[in-house]
């Protein structure tokens, strides 16, 4: 069976109409499950089964389109078409990015899908579950959401910049990253925390927010709202020269990087837990 990869834009055009659908369905189940968690279950079990579902979904979608190509994702790990060899697409899928905001009906939740060739993510696309804003990559294609190409922000001074962030679960890692916060803030305009890595890189990508970085992503928090951010004209990487993975995630426009990095690196963002 081939599995040589097509244009980045084909893969797009995919990964677009599977997210649509898959967000149409953790929309429809928040809704539907919440109203019986009172007799059938609780709100945390809603969450589970939603993840579930739409990342089965998901993977289901895209056997049928590509049936050789592989698939990561969060919930069930590799699954799909089996490893993707050289020149094959690999799906890189988070079915529910913003779990705890899902749980709590806050309107911060997506679905992120991207395709991998060779390593490279090629295409991506980031979906707001509950307001229905979509934002699109392909690599050398430049980023867009509603038809509108985006461009990062042209902040230059740190100390004006709007700075997302993210924590992880572990206690430990918490407390090393709220140490990390508190030293940061005096040095920007302010910080926010909002729950979804995804998002969180997309505006970063239009420039609803200045810069983001945030320490323990995983691959599926990462592919799709990484290129987004990437192809936004943003520097995504991690600290010391090393790339953008688990250990740190930085994503700034080119005159934020440099600053924002070397207090990051001077607090040890990438260390702790």
């Amino acid at each position: 069976m081939d599995r040589s990869a097509p244009p980045s834009h084909d893969l797009l055009e995919i990964a677009v109409e599977v997210a649509r659908e898959a967000a149409a369905t953790a929309h429809r189940m928040r809704a539907e499950g919440v109203s019986t968690v009172a007799t059938k279950s609780t709100v945390t079990d809603v969450v589970t089964a939603a993840d579930r579902a739409v990342e089965r979904q998901v993977v289901d979608a895209l056997r049928r389109a590509r049936p050789a190509d592989a698939v990561l994702g969060e919930e069930y790990g590799p699954g799909g078409g089996g490893p993707a060899g050289p020149g094959g697409v690999r799906w890189i899928v988070d079915p529910i990015d913003g779990t705890v905001n899902y749980l709590y009906g806050l309107p911060y939740c997506a679905v992120s899908l991207a395709a991998e060739v060779d390593g490279e993510v090629v295409a991506g696309v980031v979906r707001n579950v509950v307001t229905g804003e979509e934002w699109t990559a392909t690599a050398g294609g430049g980023a867009h959401r509603a038809g509108t190409r985006l461009r990062c922000s042209t902040e230059t001074d740190l100390g004006q910049a709007l700075v997302a962030t993210g924590f992880g679960y572990d206690p430990a890692r918490r407390a090393h990253q709220a140490r990390v916060v508190a030293e940061l803030i005096p040095h920007v305009r302010d910080i926010r925390r909002m729950g979804a890595a995804s998002l969180d890189l997309c505006l970063a990508a239009e420039g609803r927010l200045d810069a983001y970085y945030e320490k323990g992503l995983a691959a599926w928090d990462l592919a799709a709202g990484g290129l987004i951010a990437t192809e936004a004209g943003l520097r995504v990487a991690g600290l010391r020269g090393r790339p953008a993975g688990p250990d740190l995630v930085v994503a700034a426009p080119p005159a934020l990087f440099e600053p924002l990095h070397a207090h990051l690196a001077d607090l040890d963002a990438d260390g702790g837990p």
